[in-house]
């Protein structure tokens, strides 16, 4: 075993014949002739052993031995004399010196006192290290007891309580500090004490016991609904000395179990935000009119979804509902195709057509992107909703069209009205009801459920069996803009399932959109704070509440616009 020894003597033959003695065995040697000197290298250098003379001129080996242990360096220190003193030996090893020897020093006795010295440092150096580990794993758990939200509780074969974490004066309504070294049943003094039954199963059977539901009854939280976890405790030798039992608070999860039982769905038109339910029921009021509706929002938020509920729920259900995508058609094939042709009409037409309104009759017709139609289309649409009835292309017979519209848009056909690109009494024959669907970051309570039916779906799709997704990846979810609303979050929720090959989704699985959102999110720079509303919501006026356009004229990102609007709960005018 080989060290790094200082010699610190003021007679050179003995620095000399110690240096030389010590490096044939080995070891790095260094020598000081005086206190100052051995002190300028105890402060540089990391030393393993010590040899001092008790007397060094002014100083003695004592004064070294003093700062050596007032710096709390851990190396031996071996104290040579030449004049021997049982009370100057006594007096070293009081002040911590390791040993000392007396002068004439034999080789044979060096060497050995060398050896014993850096064992003995070896075994201090893997105590220290020993008690490190030790402080770091007591820190470590100390530091996951504080963080944990549920609440954790230790007790012995007694039940006398252990060890309590912070979480548990929030659920338990008990001062952690406070029940320590107490009997279990005897601190649960504010609730039903179901978890005190529990524990004593755990420790007369010796067996875990793991996710068992209970109500806690408890005085200041009387409807609070706990999950337990139990597990028995054993020692390092495996002797069994108690238990543990983790309690988490599930009441929020139970609360929306219950609300589950209720109207989460409609029509499979999934939500349980307020937003939602206020729709639910205006779709209820419409159910039993023949009243025309304008269904509005982003894309993707689901208006085809709410004109199928409009329709099977009336009393049309029996009859054809069909669509039309008025942007996907220029006008002369859009007029062909909504009101039908007779043969010759035009070049092309070899036969007559029949067009979906007359398809439609005793049904209803979902008219697509009604923004996006011409003006001739237009006032065609305007006699259809007024007089009932229509021509088809190249026949002047009327054809009567008993038909439920429901046009559907993600266009503010006011503004389009304003900029006198939409007629305005096709406008407001169409909005007589209108059904303003919320974009999906309105109603971020919705996510949830949303991903639960797309995992779902996809399961069956994949053939998998992905059993949810990780806190990162909700916590994303619930703050992502989703510009593309529902749809988007469904293409988000299917490339993970293409990615995923475990039972979770995880942050790596997402879409690079999704997953590099708040990395790339830029604050408003541009707005003072004083006035940012106001500025926002008038560049949302000159935009239409057109998101995109606004982010673009105050010179910040969509993402951002968004997060904005949320922030200081902007909403558009009623018009």
């Amino acid at each position: 075993m080989n060290g790094r020894i200082l010699i610190v003597d003021d007679e050179e033959s003995i620095r000399f014949t110690f240096g030389s003695f010590l490096a044939r065995e080995g070891h790095e040697v260094l020598v000081a002739e005086d206190y100052a000197s051995a002190l300028g290298i105890i402060s540089r250098i990391d030393l393993d052993l010590i040899f001092v003379d008790i007397l060094l001129g002014g100083y003695s080996g004592i004064d070294i031995l003093r700062e050596i242990k007032k710096s709390g360096l851990r190396c031996p220190v071996v104290m040579i004399t030449g004049e021997p003193s049982a009370e100057t030996a006594a007096d070293s090893v009081r002040l911590g010196a390791f040993d000392y020897l007396f002068k004439p020093v034999r080789k044979e006795a060096l060497v050995h006192m060398t050896n014993m010295a850096l064992h003995h440092k070896v075994l201090i150096d893997e105590k220290v290290r020993i008690e490190a580990e030790k402080e770091k794993y007591r820190s470590n758990m100390e530091a996951i007891f504080r963080s944990v939200k549920d609440a954790i509780i230790t007790v012995d074969i007694d039940m006398r309580v252990i060890e309590a974490n912070e979480a548990t004066a929030g659920i338990c309504g008990t001062d952690p500090g406070k029940i320590v070294g107490k009997g279990f049943g005897d601190v649960l003094n504010q609730c039903h004490k179901s978890c005190h039954k529990v524990l004593k199963e755990i420790l007369k059977t010796k067996s875990a016991i793991r996710e068992y539901r209970i109500e806690c009854r408890h005085q200041r939280r009387p409807h609070q609904v706990v999950l337990l976890t139990g597990s028995p405790l054993t020692d390092r030798d495996g002797k069994f000395v108690g238990a543990v039992l983790v309690i988490r608070d599930i009441t929020r999860l139970a609360d929306l179990e219950r609300e589950l039982k209720e109207r989460h769905q409609f029509r499979n038109i999934i939500g349980k935000s307020r937003k939602m339910q206020d729709i639910y029921r205006l779709l209820e009021d419409l159910a039993d009119t023949e009243t025309t509706v304008l269904v509005t929002g982003e894309s993707g938020t689901g208006k085809e979804l709410v004109a199928k509920a409009l329709h099977y729920g009336s009393i049309r259900t029996a009859k054809p509902l069909v669509k039309v995508n008025c942007s996907a058609l220029a006008e002369t094939l859009l007029e062909s195709e909504l009101f039908g042709h007779v043969k010759g009409a035009f070049t092309g037409a070899l036969r007559d057509n029949v067009g979906r309104f007359q398809m439609a009759n005793g049904g209803t017709i979902m008219l697509d992107e009604i923004g996006d139609i011409s003006p001739r289309i237009q006032l065609k649409l305007l006699r259809v909703l007024q007089e009932k009835e229509f021509e088809r292309v190249g026949d002047s017979a009327t054809v009567k069209a008993d038909v439920r519209v429901i046009a559907t848009t993600n266009l503010n056909l006011r503004e389009k009205v304003r900029m006198g690109e939409f007629r305005e009494d096709l406008y407001y024959r169409l909005k007589v009801v209108e059904v303003a669907l919320p974009p999906l970051r309105e109603r971020v309570e919705d996510i949830p459920l949303f991903v639960d039916h797309f995992r779902n779906l996809f399961n069956k799709g994949f053939k998998k069996k992905i059993e949810g997704i990780s806190d990162e990846v909700q916590r994303i979810f619930m703050h992502y803009p989703w510009p593309g609303n529902i749809r988007e979050l469904e293409h988000a929720i299917e490339h993970a399932f293409v990615l995923c090959h475990g039972s979770t989704i995880m942050v790596e699985h997402l879409p690079s959109e999704v997953k590099e959102y708040s990395k790339t999110e830029s604050p408003v720079t541009e707005i003072m704070p004083h006035d940012e509303p106001q500025k926002i919501v008038q560049a949302l006026d000159k935009t239409g509440w057109n998101k995109a356009k606004a982010a673009r004229l105050l010179g910040v990102s969509r993402q951002t616009i968004y997060r904005k609007i949320d922030e200081y709960k902007l909403t558009k005018p009623i018009e």
